[in-house]
Protein backbone atom coordinates (compact mmCIF):
# COMPACT_ATOMS: atom_id res chain seq x y z
CA UNK A 1 0.00 0.00 0.00
CA UNK A 2 1.38 3.27 -1.41
CA UNK A 3 1.88 5.71 1.78
CA UNK A 4 0.59 9.68 0.91
CA UNK A 5 3.59 11.03 2.69
CA UNK A 6 1.47 14.79 2.77
CA UNK A 7 -0.63 13.07 5.08
CA UNK A 8 3.34 13.10 7.54
CA UNK A 9 3.80 16.58 6.58
CA UNK A 10 5.35 16.83 2.83
CA UNK A 11 5.28 19.66 1.82
CA UNK A 12 5.93 21.38 -2.19
CA UNK A 13 9.07 22.82 -0.56
CA UNK A 14 9.98 19.32 0.52
CA UNK A 15 9.07 18.37 -2.82
CA UNK A 16 11.76 20.28 -5.05
CA UNK A 17 14.53 20.09 -2.68
CA UNK A 18 14.01 16.15 -3.16
CA UNK A 19 13.63 16.44 -6.86
CA UNK A 20 17.43 17.42 -7.06
CA UNK A 21 18.04 14.10 -6.48
CA UNK A 22 15.86 11.62 -7.72
CA UNK A 23 17.68 8.25 -8.11
CA UNK A 24 17.42 8.63 -3.66
CA UNK A 25 13.75 8.25 -1.88
CA UNK A 26 12.31 10.55 -0.05
CA UNK A 27 11.50 10.24 3.87
CA UNK A 28 10.41 11.56 7.01
CA UNK A 29 12.16 10.53 10.45
CA UNK A 30 9.76 9.64 12.83
CA UNK A 31 12.04 8.01 15.74
CA UNK A 32 15.32 8.42 17.01
CA UNK A 33 17.22 5.87 18.78
CA UNK A 34 21.06 6.33 19.71
CA UNK A 35 22.73 5.64 16.66
CA UNK A 36 19.49 3.97 14.55
CA UNK A 37 16.54 5.87 13.39
CA UNK A 38 12.64 4.77 12.09
CA UNK A 39 11.40 6.62 8.61
CA UNK A 40 8.32 6.51 6.71
CA UNK A 41 8.59 6.81 2.88
CA UNK A 42 5.99 6.16 -0.06
CA UNK A 43 6.40 2.82 0.80
CA UNK A 44 5.97 2.47 4.15
CA UNK A 45 7.86 2.49 7.32
CA UNK A 46 11.48 1.15 8.08
CA UNK A 47 14.12 1.19 9.87
CA UNK A 48 17.14 3.06 9.00
CA UNK A 49 21.04 3.72 9.72
CA UNK A 50 23.33 6.36 8.45
CA UNK A 51 25.54 6.10 5.68
CA UNK A 52 29.22 5.87 5.93
CA UNK A 53 30.08 8.31 4.20
CA UNK A 54 27.49 10.78 5.02
CA UNK A 55 28.42 9.75 8.76
CA UNK A 56 32.06 10.95 8.33
CA UNK A 57 31.25 14.44 6.48
CA UNK A 58 29.33 15.48 9.80
CA UNK A 59 30.92 18.07 11.56
CA UNK A 60 28.65 19.13 14.60
CA UNK A 61 26.39 17.05 15.73
CA UNK A 62 23.27 19.50 15.18
CA UNK A 63 24.20 18.33 11.41
CA UNK A 64 22.50 14.63 12.55
CA UNK A 65 19.19 13.80 11.60
CA UNK A 66 16.60 14.36 14.21
CA UNK A 67 12.62 13.61 14.32
CA UNK A 68 10.91 15.86 11.85
CA UNK A 69 13.63 15.43 9.20
CA UNK A 70 13.15 15.01 5.95
CA UNK A 71 15.99 13.09 4.48
CA UNK A 72 17.01 11.11 0.93
CA UNK A 73 17.88 7.82 0.93
CA UNK A 74 18.81 4.42 -0.06
CA UNK A 75 16.40 1.92 0.10
CA UNK A 76 17.57 -2.11 0.16
CA UNK A 77 15.18 -3.78 -1.82
CA UNK A 78 13.46 -6.32 0.38
CA UNK A 79 12.18 -2.53 2.14
CA UNK A 80 13.71 -3.77 5.41
CA UNK A 81 16.32 -0.97 5.49
CA UNK A 82 16.93 2.19 4.88
CA UNK A 83 20.56 4.09 4.31
CA UNK A 84 20.01 8.03 4.90
CA UNK A 85 22.23 9.95 2.08
CA UNK A 86 21.12 13.35 3.47
CA UNK A 87 18.91 15.67 5.37
CA UNK A 88 17.28 18.08 3.43
CA UNK A 89 17.39 21.42 4.50
CA UNK A 90 15.71 22.44 7.65
CA UNK A 91 12.35 25.05 7.62
CA UNK A 92 13.02 25.16 11.29
CA UNK A 93 14.70 23.50 14.02
CA UNK A 94 13.60 22.99 17.61
CA UNK A 95 17.21 23.01 19.81
CA UNK A 96 19.00 23.64 23.47
CA UNK A 97 21.91 23.49 24.62
CA UNK A 98 23.31 20.57 25.65
CA UNK A 99 23.49 19.74 29.78
CA UNK A 100 26.90 19.61 30.88
CA UNK A 101 28.61 20.41 27.59
CA UNK A 102 30.03 23.21 25.69
CA UNK A 103 29.24 24.55 22.60
CA UNK A 104 26.80 22.03 21.31
CA UNK A 105 23.34 22.04 20.68
CA UNK A 106 21.05 19.29 21.14
CA UNK A 107 18.29 18.73 18.33
CA UNK A 108 14.85 18.44 19.55
CA UNK A 109 12.35 18.24 16.11
CA UNK A 110 12.60 20.05 13.05
CA UNK A 111 10.55 21.00 10.46
CA UNK A 112 8.27 21.66 12.87
CA UNK A 113 4.90 24.55 12.19
CA UNK A 114 3.77 25.16 15.71
CA UNK A 115 5.18 24.55 18.92
CA UNK A 116 2.77 23.87 22.09
CA UNK A 117 4.96 24.93 25.22
CA UNK A 118 2.97 23.03 27.80
CA UNK A 119 3.25 24.18 31.44
CA UNK A 120 0.77 22.63 34.05
CA UNK A 121 -1.30 24.86 36.18
CA UNK A 122 -0.57 23.32 39.55
CA UNK A 123 3.17 22.44 40.95
CA UNK A 124 4.72 23.23 37.90
CA UNK A 125 3.43 26.66 36.93
CA UNK A 126 6.36 28.77 36.63
CA UNK A 127 6.71 31.96 34.55
CA UNK A 128 10.26 32.78 34.10
CA UNK A 129 10.73 29.18 32.94
CA UNK A 130 8.22 29.74 30.01
CA UNK A 131 10.22 32.81 29.42
CA UNK A 132 12.90 30.49 28.44
CA UNK A 133 10.89 28.04 26.14
CA UNK A 134 9.09 30.92 23.93
CA UNK A 135 12.89 32.57 23.74
CA UNK A 136 14.15 28.64 22.14
CA UNK A 137 10.49 28.42 20.24
CA UNK A 138 10.66 31.51 19.00
CA UNK A 139 14.62 30.84 17.75
CA UNK A 140 13.76 27.82 16.52
CA UNK A 141 11.45 29.39 13.50
CA UNK A 142 8.25 28.11 14.43
CA UNK A 143 5.42 29.60 16.11
CA UNK A 144 4.92 28.81 19.91
CA UNK A 145 1.25 28.23 21.28
CA UNK A 146 1.08 28.10 25.04
CA UNK A 147 -0.71 25.57 26.25
CA UNK A 148 -2.08 25.62 30.24
CA UNK A 149 -2.97 22.04 31.22
CA UNK A 150 -3.83 20.59 34.37
CA UNK A 151 -7.48 23.50 34.29
CA UNK A 152 -9.15 20.92 36.64
CA UNK A 153 -6.53 21.45 39.35
CA UNK A 154 -6.14 25.25 39.25
CA UNK A 155 -8.72 27.18 41.22
CA UNK A 156 -7.82 30.15 40.45
CA UNK A 157 -6.84 30.15 36.28
CA UNK A 158 -7.72 33.97 35.95
CA UNK A 159 -5.06 34.77 38.28
CA UNK A 160 -2.59 32.43 36.44
CA UNK A 161 -3.12 34.33 33.46
CA UNK A 162 -2.98 37.63 34.72
CA UNK A 163 0.25 36.70 36.04
CA UNK A 164 1.79 35.50 32.32
CA UNK A 165 -0.15 38.27 30.52
CA UNK A 166 3.65 40.01 30.12
CA UNK A 167 5.68 36.65 29.48
CA UNK A 168 2.39 35.73 26.76
CA UNK A 169 2.65 38.95 24.60
CA UNK A 170 2.00 38.49 20.86
CA UNK A 171 1.37 34.24 21.62
CA UNK A 172 -2.03 32.63 21.38
CA UNK A 173 -2.41 30.92 24.98
CA UNK A 174 -4.71 28.18 25.36
CA UNK A 175 -6.24 26.52 28.54
CA UNK A 176 -7.23 23.17 28.47
CA UNK A 177 -7.52 19.95 30.68
CA UNK A 178 -6.69 16.31 28.98
CA UNK A 179 -8.64 14.67 31.78
CA UNK A 180 -12.34 16.41 31.47
CA UNK A 181 -11.27 17.36 28.04
CA UNK A 182 -11.95 21.16 27.99
CA UNK A 183 -9.87 23.52 25.70
CA UNK A 184 -8.51 20.05 23.01
CA UNK A 185 -11.01 21.25 20.45
CA UNK A 186 -9.00 24.42 20.89
CA UNK A 187 -5.46 22.65 19.97
CA UNK A 188 -7.26 21.29 17.01
CA UNK A 189 -7.27 24.25 15.05
CA UNK A 190 -3.55 23.88 14.64
CA UNK A 191 -3.74 20.79 13.11
CA UNK A 192 -4.99 21.07 10.00
CA UNK A 193 -3.95 19.47 6.65
CA UNK A 194 0.03 18.52 6.56
CA UNK A 195 0.59 20.62 9.56
CA UNK A 196 3.63 19.95 12.16
CA UNK A 197 3.52 20.10 16.24
CA UNK A 198 5.55 19.53 18.50
CA UNK A 199 4.52 19.01 22.45
CA UNK A 200 7.63 20.55 24.64
CA UNK A 201 7.83 20.81 28.27
CA UNK A 202 8.92 19.42 31.78
CA UNK A 203 8.41 16.37 33.04
CA UNK A 204 4.94 15.42 34.25
CA UNK A 205 3.07 18.45 32.73
CA UNK A 206 0.41 16.19 30.69
CA UNK A 207 1.94 16.94 27.14
CA UNK A 208 1.42 12.59 26.62
CA UNK A 209 -2.22 12.88 27.73
CA UNK A 210 -3.01 15.46 25.59
CA UNK A 211 -1.76 13.40 22.40
CA UNK A 212 -3.80 10.59 23.44
CA UNK A 213 -7.05 12.83 23.70
CA UNK A 214 -5.81 14.06 20.27
CA UNK A 215 -5.03 10.33 18.80
CA UNK A 216 -8.08 9.46 20.18
CA UNK A 217 -6.59 6.66 21.89
CA UNK A 218 -4.00 5.71 24.59
CA UNK A 219 -0.91 5.23 22.18
CA UNK A 220 1.51 6.91 24.55
CA UNK A 221 2.24 5.48 28.21
CA UNK A 222 1.14 7.81 30.87
CA UNK A 223 1.36 8.05 34.74
CA UNK A 224 -0.81 9.93 37.28
CA UNK A 225 0.17 13.03 39.08
CA UNK A 226 1.92 12.07 42.45
CA UNK A 227 -0.37 12.92 45.52
CA UNK A 228 2.72 14.26 47.65
CA UNK A 229 4.27 16.71 45.58
CA UNK A 230 1.25 17.36 42.97
CA UNK A 231 4.13 16.35 40.42
CA UNK A 232 3.73 14.53 37.23
CA UNK A 233 5.99 11.84 36.44
CA UNK A 234 8.21 11.32 33.46
CA UNK A 235 7.43 8.71 31.05
CA UNK A 236 8.38 9.73 27.57
CA UNK A 237 11.71 8.69 26.39
CA UNK A 238 12.39 9.09 23.12
CA UNK A 239 11.20 11.68 20.39
CA UNK A 240 8.43 10.23 18.16
CA UNK A 241 6.37 11.38 15.35
CA UNK A 242 3.11 10.42 14.85
CA UNK A 243 0.01 10.42 12.40
CA UNK A 244 -3.13 12.65 13.84
CA UNK A 245 -6.32 11.14 12.52
CA UNK A 246 -8.07 14.51 11.84
CA UNK A 247 -5.06 16.12 10.05
CA UNK A 248 -1.23 16.90 10.48
CA UNK A 249 1.21 15.01 12.80
CA UNK A 250 2.66 15.70 16.06
CA UNK A 251 6.44 15.10 17.71
CA UNK A 252 6.43 14.19 21.18
CA UNK A 253 9.34 14.97 23.36
CA UNK A 254 10.74 13.81 26.72
CA UNK A 255 10.04 16.49 29.28
CA UNK A 256 12.99 18.80 30.52
CA UNK A 257 14.39 18.95 33.86
CA UNK A 258 16.83 21.50 32.89
CA UNK A 259 16.39 23.88 29.98
CA UNK A 260 19.47 25.86 28.68
CA UNK A 261 18.59 28.19 26.46
CA UNK A 262 21.47 27.63 23.04
CA UNK A 263 21.00 31.14 21.50
CA UNK A 264 18.97 33.20 19.68
CA UNK A 265 17.14 36.33 19.64
CA UNK A 266 15.13 37.63 22.88
CA UNK A 267 13.19 40.28 20.93
CA UNK A 268 9.87 38.11 20.96
CA UNK A 269 9.84 37.03 23.59
CA UNK A 270 10.94 40.24 25.21
CA UNK A 271 8.81 42.13 23.27
CA UNK A 272 7.74 44.50 25.83
CA UNK A 273 11.22 44.94 27.26
CA UNK A 274 12.70 45.35 23.33
CA UNK A 275 9.98 48.25 22.89
CA UNK A 276 10.88 49.59 25.81
CA UNK A 277 14.79 49.81 24.97
CA UNK A 278 14.13 51.60 21.38
CA UNK A 279 13.12 55.04 23.30
CA UNK A 280 15.98 54.75 25.57
CA UNK A 281 18.34 58.26 25.27
CA UNK A 282 21.49 56.00 24.71
CA UNK A 283 21.30 53.25 21.61
CA UNK A 284 23.75 51.34 24.03
CA UNK A 285 21.70 51.50 26.98
CA UNK A 286 22.33 48.52 29.56
CA UNK A 287 18.54 49.74 31.13
CA UNK A 288 20.69 50.20 34.85
CA UNK A 289 21.92 53.56 35.75
CA UNK A 290 21.99 55.55 32.68
CA UNK A 291 20.04 59.15 32.48
CA UNK A 292 16.58 58.46 29.99
CA UNK A 293 16.59 54.91 30.09
CA UNK A 294 12.49 54.41 29.48
CA UNK A 295 12.91 50.38 30.95
CA UNK A 296 14.05 52.14 34.12
CA UNK A 297 11.37 54.58 33.64
CA UNK A 298 8.68 52.11 32.98
CA UNK A 299 10.23 50.12 35.89
CA UNK A 300 9.72 52.82 38.12
CA UNK A 301 5.77 53.97 36.61
CA UNK A 302 5.06 50.06 38.14
CA UNK A 303 4.82 49.49 34.00
CA UNK A 304 7.09 46.74 33.63
CA UNK A 305 8.23 43.99 36.54
CA UNK A 306 12.06 44.62 37.73
CA UNK A 307 12.05 40.53 37.87
CA UNK A 308 11.28 40.30 34.08
CA UNK A 309 14.40 42.82 33.17
CA UNK A 310 16.29 40.78 35.77
CA UNK A 311 15.02 37.46 33.39
CA UNK A 312 16.13 38.89 30.22
CA UNK A 313 19.41 40.08 31.55
CA UNK A 314 20.27 36.59 32.85
CA UNK A 315 19.23 35.15 29.58
CA UNK A 316 21.44 37.49 27.55
CA UNK A 317 24.16 36.67 29.44
CA UNK A 318 23.24 32.82 29.03
CA UNK A 319 23.32 33.16 25.15
CA UNK A 320 26.28 34.84 25.64
CA UNK A 321 28.06 32.07 26.97
CA UNK A 322 26.37 29.64 24.56
CA UNK A 323 28.83 29.63 21.95
CA UNK A 324 32.16 30.33 24.11
CA UNK A 325 34.96 27.80 24.91
CA UNK A 326 35.46 26.50 28.68
CA UNK A 327 38.52 29.17 28.47
CA UNK A 328 36.81 32.02 26.63
CA UNK A 329 33.34 31.25 29.17
CA UNK A 330 35.94 31.98 32.01
CA UNK A 331 37.95 35.30 30.76
CA UNK A 332 34.52 36.53 29.64
CA UNK A 333 33.30 36.08 33.77
CA UNK A 334 36.55 37.27 35.03
CA UNK A 335 35.71 40.79 32.84
CA UNK A 336 32.28 40.80 34.01
CA UNK A 337 33.46 40.38 38.06
CA UNK A 338 36.82 42.31 37.98
CA UNK A 339 37.48 44.10 35.02
CA UNK A 340 40.54 41.96 33.82
CA UNK A 341 42.85 39.21 35.17
CA UNK A 342 45.22 42.10 36.46
CA UNK A 343 42.50 43.52 38.41
CA UNK A 344 41.84 40.01 39.23
CA UNK A 345 44.84 39.27 40.35
CA UNK A 346 45.15 42.58 42.73
CA UNK A 347 41.83 41.94 44.13
CA UNK A 348 43.09 38.54 45.22
CA UNK A 349 46.28 39.69 46.75
CA UNK A 350 44.43 42.00 48.27
CA UNK A 351 42.10 39.58 50.09
CA UNK A 352 45.20 37.42 50.98
CA UNK A 353 46.85 40.71 52.57
CA UNK A 354 43.91 40.67 54.93
CA UNK A 355 43.57 37.81 56.14
CA UNK A 356 47.31 37.93 56.83
CA UNK A 357 46.47 40.29 59.10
Amino acid sequence: MKIDLQAYGLTERVVQLAATEPALTLARVTEQHRETYQVINAAGPVAAELAGKFRHTVKVAADLPTVGDWVLATVAPDDQLAVIQRVLPRQSVLERAAVGKTGAGQLIAANVDTIFICMSLNANFNGHRLERYLTMAWDSGAVPVVVLTKADLCADVAEKLAALADVTLGVDVVTCSATTGDGVAALQAYLTGNQTVSFIGSSGVGKSTLINRLLGHETLVTREIRTDDDKGRHTTTARELLRLPSGGVVIDTPGMRELQVQGGDLTKAFADITTLADQCKFRNCTHQTEPGCAVQAAIAAGELDAERLASYRKLQLEMSYSDMSARERENAKIQRFFGGKKEMKQARDHMQQIRRR
